[in-house]
């Protein structure tokens, strides 16, 4: 790439961030195609606003400060590209800036991660591993606890047919299950696409194992409901990686210290929460630090995955799947 032709990028977040996000092929790469300008380890909103002046590609990640609005977009000297090496943008780029930039994400490179914490946990609290790890290491063979069960052929609820949702349905392909899905905005068309048959809520939770992937909007607070959640068959498995406010998380925490369900959480309302010590003897319960998106592998990949449809953009003019929609944003995680 001559001098007159290398675009110059913004990598907008600290070192100690760059080394989580950006694999070092990565790196190589931004030095090798890009006049490639990096934050310090002190990057906040003073330092951002003196480096994005005559940049063509910002890529930001977890931690990078609110984009200002008044230095995006070619026309105010800016980048005309926003590539951000994290999930939602939502809190990133100012909703007004959005028809002067194009936006990417890589949230559908973490979905793969979350997929895979799903079926991981699924398949945890269906075979009762958690159970069978207390019982050896506190001296109990074989202990007298019902035995496990099986995912194969099993009748499966999905509320939100998010990114995350369809990552998981397709690793559930091998198990033969059953897949109900609720989603308003789920298309008849992408429903047979995917394989699943579409719901009402209410026939969603009416299954043995219920995951909710929906993002975090006014319409999916409180979604599922403590109600709800009575109605879901005894000995069902529930497991929300999505967030926690659409859950009634404390009648599911009941119903899993009751033994009525098998419950996994990896988010809560208010994070870290403050949960009775007893919680750790519940069995059938599994507790995780929203870590359902967080893999060392998937963290690498993420910077390099926004890059590639940027650069596809760039050449071709193409939309590759990190291209945001501004349209669909007030649906999206």
């Amino acid at each position: 790439m001559s001098p007159s032709t290398t675009r110059h990028l913004l990598m907008a977040m600290t070192p100690e961030r760059a080394l989580d996000v950006c694999h070092p092929a990565t790196r190589a790469r931004l030095e090798d195609e890009f006049a490639t300008t990096w934050a310090s380890s002190g990057l906040d909103e003073d330092e951002l606003r003196d480096l994005l002046p005559g940049q063509d590609i910002v890529v930001t990640s977890w931690g990078t400060p609110r984009l200002p609005a008044d230095l995006l977009g070619t026309d105010r000297g800016g980048p005309g590209i926003v590539a951000h090496a994290a999930g939602t943008i939502k809190n990133l780029v100012p909703p007004e800036s959005l028809e002067d930039v194009t936006v990417f994400s890589a949230a559908p490179r973490i979905a793969t991660s979350v997929g895979e914490y799903c079926l991981s946990a699924v398949l945890t609290l269906t075979r009762h591993l958690v159970e069978s790890h207390a019982d050896v290491v506190q001296g109990r063979w074989k202990s007298d606890r019902p035995s496990g069960g099986e995912l194969t052929g099993r009748r499966i609820g999905i509320v939100g047919a998010s990114s995350t949702a369809r990552e998981f349905i397709r690793l559930l392909a091998p198990f033969r299950t059953e897949i109900t899905v609720h989603d308003p905005f789920l298309s008849p068309a992408r429903a047979e696409q995917l394989g699943v048959r579409r719901a009402s809520l209410e026939e969603v939770m009416d299954n043995e194992i219920v995951s909710v992937h929906v993002p975090a909007t006014p319409a999916t607070e409180g979604m599922l409901t403590a109600e709800l959640i009575a109605a879901i068959p005894d000995g069902a498995i529930v497991l929300n990686s999505s967030r926690g406010a659409a859950v009634d998380t404390a009648a599911l925490l009941e119903a899993a210290v009751s033994g009525r369900l098998r419950v996994g959480l990896d988010v809560y309302d208010v994070e870290p929460p403050q949960l009775a010590e007893s919680l750790a003897q519940v069995p059938g319960l599994l507790l995780t630090p929203h870590i359902a998106g967080d893999t060392s592998d998937g963290h690498r990949a993420l910077t390099g995955y926004v890059l590639e449809d940027v650069t596809d953009h760039l050449a071709r003019g193409h939309r590759g799947p990190s291209w945001v929609d501004p349209a669909a944003l007030s649906i999206l995680a």
